[in-house]
C-alpha cells in the first residue's frame, strides 16, 4: 500500500487491542447515524468518484449491520501469557501456528506448484518459500478463506465508527473493485475486509493484484497463479532485496552487553514491535561482537539482534527483509513464524 510512512497490510485492523472495548449497546454507537443514512453517504462519495448507481446499488443494495462482525472487531487477541520478557512467549506462539500439519501443507503446496513459484521468484526475486509461506499462514495453502460478505462487513465497521477512516476508503475500494468487472458473488473473505488466497484488502487488491494467468482477470480467489504473482508483487513493492534471507538464527555469548546494543530510535509504526530489536550493525560488526550467524549471510548486509525469549533463548540476527514480512502483518510472531515456515518449505 502506497503511503508516506508504510504501513503493513493488516496492522491497522489489528490495531483494535489498542482501543478499550465497547458494548454494543454503547452511547457511542447510539451517536452513529442511522445504518441506511450512513450508506447514503458513502453512495454518494462513490457516485462522486464516477462510480455508477448500478454498482452502488449490488454492493449496497439491502445491506444490514452485522452485530457479529462488531464483536469479533473488539475482540482482544493475544499471542498468549507474558512472559518475564513482558511479551509472550515466541517459542509457544511457534508451536500452535508452525504446526507439522502447516509445514506439510508447505512443502506439498511446492511439491504440486514449485515449477509456477519458482518461475514467480524469477520475476519478483522474492523467493518461492516466501511466498508459500504468506498463502500458508493467511489461508491453510487457500483452505480456509472465510466466509463473510465483504460489503457487509467493511459497512459495519465504517459505520461503526471508531475507525471509519479505515473501513471507509475499503468499502469504497469495494465498490470500484465491482465497477471494475469483480463479480458480486465473489466478495466475501474475513470479518475484517479481508479475502481471498492472500486475504488482500480492497485498495491493496485494486493496486498490487496481479493477473498472472493471463485471462484477463486477477482472481485471487481461485488461481494460484494469480495469488503467487500477487503476494510476489506485493513483496517487490514493499521493497524486498533479492539475494539477502529475511534473517538468520545466532549464538549469541553472554559477554554481549545488551544494553550498549540497544535500539533507542523510536520507530513511528508499530513501535511496539521494533522496540524489541537491537540497533542496526553489519553482520560483520556482529561477529566482532562474538554474535555468530548460523545460517548464510553476507558480511555486508544490516541485521538487528532479536531474542523473543530472552538472552537464554534462540536469537536471530534479522534483515530489512524481515521488515517487508512486517509490512504485510506487524507482528514479530506473524514475522517469525512466517520466516521460519519459509524455512522449513525450503530444506
Amino acid at each position: 500500500m502506497t503511503f508516506a510512512i508504510p504501513m503493513p497490510l493488516r496492522i491497522r485492523l489489528l490495531a483494535a487491542a489498542a482501543f478499550a472495548l465497547l458494548p454494543l449497546g454503547s452511547a457511542a454507537q447510539a451517536q452513529q447515524p442511522n445504518f441506511s443514512a450512513y450508506l447514503e453517504t458513502v453512495a454518494a462519495k462513490a457516485r462522486a468518484e464516477g462510480i455508477s448507481q448500478s454498482t452502488i446499488d449490488l454492493v449496497l443494495g439491502n445491506l444490514t449491520v452485522s452485530n457479529r462482525v462488531i464483536e469479533l472487531d473488539r475482540a482482544n487477541v493475544s499471542p498468549g501469557a507474558v512472559t518475564s520478557t513482558g511479551f509472550a512467549s515466541m517459542a509457544n506462539y511457534l508451536n500452535r501456528h508452525n504446526t507439522q500439519a502447516r509445514i506439510n501443507g508447505g512443502l506439498a503446496a511446492m511439491r504440486r506448484v514449485g515449477p509456477l513459484a519458482r518461475e514467480v521468484e524469477r520475476q519478483y526475486g522474492v523467493p518461492a518459500s516466501i511466498i508459500l509461506a504468506i498463502w500458508g499462514h493467511e489461508t491453510s495453502y487457500g483452505a480456509v478463506k472465510g466466509g463473510f460478505d465483504l460489503p457487509q462487513a467493511l459497512a459495519t465497521l465504517a459505520w461503526e465508527g471508531r475507525r471509519r477512516d479505515l473501513f471507509e476508503p475499503e468499502l469504497l475500494a469495494t465498490l470500484r473493485m465491482v465497477e471494475q468487472g469483480v463479480p458480486r458473488t465473489d466478495l466475501v473473505g474475513s470479518h475484517a475486509g479481508a479475502f481471498g488466497n492472500p486475504q488482500f484488502l480492497p485498495s491493496v487488491y485494486l493496486r498490487l493484484a496481479v493477473d498472472g494467468d493471463g485471462d484477463g482477470k486477477r482472481d485471487i480467489w481461485n488461481s494460484e497463479t494469480d495469488t503467487l504473482h500477487s503476494i510476489a508483487n506485493y513483496f517487490r513493492d514493499a521493497g524486498w532485496r533479492t539475494g539477502q534471507p529475511w534473517g538468520v538464527r545466532a549464538f549469541v555469548p553472554n559477554s554481549v552487553d545488551r544494553s550498549a546494543i540497544a535500539n533507542h530510535v523510536v520507530s513511528p509504526v508499530c513501535p511496539r514491535v521494533h522496540e524489541r530489536h537491537s540497533r542496526w550493525m553489519t553482520v560483520r560488526e556482529w561477529r566482532q561482537l562474538g554474535v555468530e550467524p548460523r545460517g548464510a549471510i553476507g558480511e555486508d548486509v544490516l541485521a538487528t539482534l532479536f531474542e523473543p525469549d530472552g538472552p537464554a533463548a534462540p536469537g536471530y540476527l534479522l534483515t530489512q527483509n524481515y521488515r517487508v514480512i512486517l509490512e504485510y502483518n506487524c507482528s514479530n510472531y506473524y514475522a517469525m513464524s512466517v520466516g521460519l515456515l519459509a524455512d522449513e518449505i525450503s530444506r
